[in-house]
């Protein structure tokens, strides 16, 4: 494609003429560069500053290069395209490149603390009743039910460039509808630039990732910039922070959701039945069945239902998805064994969804509850001993491990956790190694009881300072549950 297309709509300098226009493909990664490509130079976070790798992009082949910051000099006979914020132009750039496969497809976008992961993965089951969808988040892509292999760097949302490529291959493929997960990090660094959704479905705010946004303020402002995008919102009227989403949002249509408040989608009559709970919609239809206990996944399935609602799906259709659920990997997975114990593999990893698990496990445990977790490190340290007394106050005992221990002392963690845990009665244990801990919590158990294990859920490694090791909960609740 030719550089002055790929660039078409953004403002630029041209601060040096190269010998080709021509351009084979786009990367923020130098490592990525093929030979006639474009590097796009990043001021990345922390100490991270793309800059310092033009010359590695130039020696892998690269034609031209886009900066936010001048320099004394540039490799010779390359383009070198200055524009003023090298973040907000990538997503331009990207769609540029790709031929805007995103205004194609019918783009459905979840946001929140919790429950992005189950929403996109019930909707995913609704939608098949009609088409074959996407999808796009923390577990990876799916596209007609199938796992694509199409890497992409961050942990929930791709960075444009990937974006663009999955777009345009589910384009090319006959696909037509993306449901994604949508991070408050991808909202604060324009990810989601140009993209515009028909539906956004907010399920809730709670405290996360404060290392990165400062503040609750930011952090929801991050959130509430997506319904700025969107032609139809659907909110969890039972939040707290809704009406400040919106307040801020400017969508065509509000579709409200819950169970505690007067909304458009009320669930009422939810009865716990065999694996799973049914439920009805106030005034609207009754007798929907999800094959997964917990009131959260009640909410998780109201905001699908809004969705699907909004866009043209029958009600028969819907009950169809959501009975046909099959769960999500690290979603209040059960570890099945032969002895009567429960084992609980889930990937909650913030206050609020520690106490949603352990609340909804303690519903269906006729012994105790213990819980098993740990905080990541180098991330937000005040949720530490929140999350601690949470755990204590709600659980018969409670290990404490370590989850991606990543730069920082494991030790140190722990003793932040402690803290919190020390405000109740709870008895506890910490045990670094996350193995012996898992072991351990196995060993404790008798019949009824339920062991927890949270934080890390369909994540198959750990990080720790200098490596990162393949590590599964699962497998290693099955390797104690065989002894």
């Amino acid at each position: 494609m030719q550089l002055c297309e790929i660039m078409q709509g953004i403002e630029y300098e041209i601060l040096q003429e190269g010998n080709t226009d021509e351009v084979s493909n786009i990367t923020i990664d130098s490592r990525k560069i093929e030979s006639g490509g474009l590097f796009i130079c990043m001021m990345g976070l922390g100490s991270v500053d793309g800059h310092k790798f033009i010359d590695n992009a130039v020696e892998k082949g690269a034609a031209a290069i886009v900066i936010e910051a001048k320099l004394p000099s540039y490799p010779p006979n390359i383009a070198v395209y200055k524009v003023s914020d090298s973040r907000k132009s990538l997503a331009h750039i990207a769609a540029n490149f790709y031929k805007h496969p995103e205004i194609k497809l019918r783009l459905i976008g979840v946001t929140g603390t919790n429950g992005k992961t189950s929403v996109t993965y019930m909707m995913e089951s609704i939608l098949q009743q009609v088409a074959k969808p996407a999808l796009i988040g923390t577990v990876g892509l799916r596209f007609d039910s199938k796992l694509l292999n199409i890497p992409f760097a961050t942990s929930t949302t791709p960075d444009p460039p990937e974006l663009m490529q999955i777009f345009d291959y589910i384009h090319k493929n006959g696909g037509q509808d993306v449901i994604m997960e949508v991070s408050s990090h991808a909202l604060a660094l324009h990810k989601m630039a140009g993209l515009n959704f028909e539906v956004a479905m907010f399920t809730n705010l709670t405290q996360d990732h404060l290392d990165f946004h400062g503040t609750m303020e930011n952090y929801l402002a991050a959130k509430a910039k997506l319904f700025g995008q969107c032609r139809i919102a659907v909110v969890n009227a039972d939040d707290k922070y809704s009406p400040q989403i919106m307040s801020i949002g400017n969508p065509e249509r509000w579709i409200t959701y819950g169970i505690d408040s007067n909304c458009d989608l009320r669930a009422i009559n939810v009865k716990e039945k065999d694996a799973g709970c049914t439920f009805s919609i106030d005034g609207i239809c009754d007798n929907f069945y999800l094959p997964v206990k917990a009131r959260f996944n009640i909410y998780n399935a109201l905001a699908c239902i809004g969705t699907a609602l909004a866009i043209g799906i029958n009600v028969e259709q819907i009950r169809a998805g959501l009975a046909n659920f099959e769960g999500v990997p690290g979603r209040i997975q059960s570890v099945p064994n032969d002895k009567g114990f429960n084992v609980i593999v889930d990937y909650a990893h913030s206050p609020d969804s520690l106490d949603n698990i352990i609340n909804s496990v303690r519903d269906f445990t006729t012994g105790r509850v213990i819980t098993l977790f740990g905080c990541g490190g180098d991330r937000d340290t005040d949720k530490r001993p929140i999350m601690g007394r949470i755990a204590g106050e709600l659980s018969d005992y409670c290990i404490l491990t370590s989850d991606n221990p990543r730069s920082e002392p494991p030790e140190i963690i722990l003793k932040q956790i402690e803290a919190g845990v020390k405000e109740t009665s709870c008895k506890f244990a910490s045990m670094i190694d996350r193995r012996e801990a898992i072991l351990h919590g196995i060993e404790m158990l008798n019949p009824g009881d339920s062991l927890i294990i949270a934080g890390k859920g369909h994540e198959n490694y750990q990080i720790f300072k200098d490596e990162t090791i393949h590590f599964d909960d699962v497998e290693v609740a099955k390797e104690g549950l065989s002894k």
